[in-house]
């Protein structure tokens, strides 16, 4: 099965806000970004099912891309920030982000969820969708989903994901 993994256009929030499972607007720049974003899919053709987030901004993209009624899973919402949505990283005054910087894998931040629980979400994702006997799979998602998803197909490990993480817009791909 053939895997394509596209991250959502850019967001219009401050530089440094912590937005995770907020349902933040899209940047005023999507049209383009969007149009770049089919563009390059284009070389994949069709698909024999296209999954999105439920957060609009997955869904705003899977539209403009022709997908405007993709299967939608709670799975593949990023990374709840608890207590921190929608502040800035530098202003957070919270003695749990020091820990969390240390060790983001494992601790969560207040009222929110570690990576380590997002992982097991894609990954029981992705095992399901191994099931279904797909050919070609579209999934319009986030930046952190992209990371899980990589370190599921193998394609890197925890000490070097940041090095991979997609761009807004972009797309990871790989087979099962």
């Amino acid at each position: 099965m053939e895997i394509i993994l596209i991250r959502h256009t850019s967001v219009d929030v401050p530089k440094g806000t912590c937005y995770g499972q907020t349902d933040v607007p899209v940047a005023l720049t999507f049209e383009t970004e969007a149009a770049a974003t089919r563009k390059a899919l284009e070389q994949y053709g069709s698909f024999d099912a296209v999954f999105s987030s439920p957060l609009t901004r997955a869904r705003k993209l899977a539209a403009a891309c022709g997908y405007d009624q993709p299967i939608v899973d709670n799975r593949l919402k990023e990374m709840f920030m608890g207590a921190w949505e929608m502040k800035c990283f530098d202003l957070i005054d919270d003695p749990n982000l020091e820990k969390w910087y240390h060790d983001y894998i494992h601790e969560r931040p207040t009222g929110g969820e570690s990576f380590q629980e997002v992982y097991e979400r894609v990954a029981a994702f992705f095992d399901e969708l191994k099931q279904q006997g797909y050919g070609r799979v579209a999934i319009f998602a986030h930046g952190g989903v992209l990371m899980c998803a990589g370190l599921y197909a193998g394609l890197y490990t925890t000490k070097d994901m940041f090095h991979h993480l997609v761009p807004f817009g972009g797309i990871l791909t790989f087979n099962f």
